[in-house]
């Protein structure tokens, strides 16, 4: 019997957003569709004459084009066929609509998102049990000793999964399974929409050496370009200097870690449990506000921004020690501070005072396109929430905002 060897596999559901819409309107197939610009309202129609027609009958001339959009919401996602026109997930809707104006724009359906996401994780694991979630459209699965999971490298399992998900929800994923989470997760890529692509250690030269750095997960534009400075633009030029060399530029625990990856080197394991880190909203203002000028919108904002936090984290069971704010300014510069508390709160009150105390740290002369407000060193609640510090005023008008 053939030595096992470990295959772990990365699935990620195709245009998952939109695919979900897609059910909801089978008459937009192949179309370029945008999804963003804010959440579908609990009874919203696309429908302008909310008549009782089916969805699936509702003329295309009917469906809001992304030309019309006026404001500074960004996309979720988009359709492969908007994709060509260059469109991509994070680009405002602004500017893709200038790329591709006669787009179709839908809002996000968070519940119907929740819902499929949670359908395809449970078909995956009643199917091979050991899952790591990474969010509503992606996962990590060890296939090592799963039936089927060591044969032709994984993509007899890999193409069960995937038909099954295809079957009970009409959703279609790509899945990379490889010897690691580092490498699994460029193989989902190879191949998208609908494929299965399969790496070995041996393959390390022929298939990931080739891609350019940022196809490694972790490594951003910064690093990127300082990368690229250095001389290194491939992945293959980034595993022929010495790890020493790497350290010298980047530092020691960078410099190993972009060494171990070019090598392909990933000892993580499947987490099939995780605490989150910190619990955030922030929000993209329709145009830019001054924290003068706009004192009371800007405050109602923020005020907002702090409850549903609060709500969040009673929701989630936590609570927090560490308060964060963030705001991006005009120029599309972004600030962030926090303020760690002596005991953990999940309060909304005592979450805006302290986040006020952060926005007392920053410069506010310029106009904010966003603001958002994070509760981090997160414990399981139980203990006593924090109660909101002496003087602080139930209207909070101690506050910039």
């Amino acid at each position: 019997m053939a030595e096992k060897i470990r295959r772990i596999a990365h699935l990620d559901m195709d245009a998952f957003y939109a695919s979900v819409e897609l059910l909801r309107y089978p008459q937009l197939k192949g179309l370029p569709v945008v999804i963003g610009g804010g959440r579908r309202a609990a009874d919203a129609s696309t429908d302008p004459d909310q008549t009782e027609r089916p969805l699936h009958r509702i003329p295309l001339d009917e469906f809001p084009r992304i030309k019309d959009y006026v404001g500074r919401g960004v996309i979720t996602t988009a359709t492969y066929a908007a994709r060509q026109f260059g469109i991509g997930s994070a680009m405002g809707l602004m500017k893709a609509a200038r790329l591709c104006p006669q787009a179709i724009l839908l809002p996000v359906d968070f519940p119907e998102i929740r819902r499929y996401s949670r359908a395809f994780k449970a078909i995956i694991t009643d199917i091979a049990p050991l899952m790591e979630d990474r969010g509503v459209d992606e996962v990590f699965i060890d296939f090592t000793d799963i039936p089927g999971g060591q044969r032709e490298g994984g993509r007899v399992l890999a193409r069960l999964i995937q038909k099954t998900i295809f079957d009970q929800t009409g959703l279609t994923c790509s899945i990379g399974v490889a010897p690691n989470k580092l490498l699994a997760k460029m193989a989902s890529e190879f191949n998208k929409p609908k494929g299965i692509s399969i790496v070995f250690e041996e393959d390390l030269q022929d298939k990931i050496w080739p891609l350019a750095c940022r196809k490694i997960n972790g490594i951003g534009p910064k690093a990127d370009e300082k990368l690229q400075a250095l001389g290194i633009s491939t992945i293959g030029d980034l595993a022929q200097k010495h790890v020493d060399w790497l350290i010298d530029h980047f530092g020691q625990k960078t410099g190993a870690w972009l060494s171990d990856a070019a090598q392909g080197r990933d000892n993580r394991p499947i987490v099939m449990e995780s605490e989150p880190v910190s619990i955030s909203r922030e929000t993209t203002f329709e145009r830019d506000l001054h924290a003068v000028r706009d004192k009371a919108e800007l405050g109602a904002i923020f005020s907002r921004l702090c409850q549903q936090v609060a709500q969040d984290l009673a929701r989630k069971g936590y609570v927090g020690k560490t308060i964060g704010i963030k705001l991006r300014y005009d120029d599309f510069k972004s600030v962030t501070r926090d303020l760690t508390l002596p005991d953990c709160t999940g309060d909304a009150q005592a979450i805006r005072h302290a986040a006020g105390l952060c926005l007392k740290r920053v410069p506010l002369t310029q106009r904010l396109r966003l603001l958002g407000v994070r509760v981090g060193s997160l414990a399981r609640s139980g203990t006593e929430a924090q109660e909101p510090p002496p003087g602080a005023a139930p209207d909070l008008s101690d506050q910039l905002f």
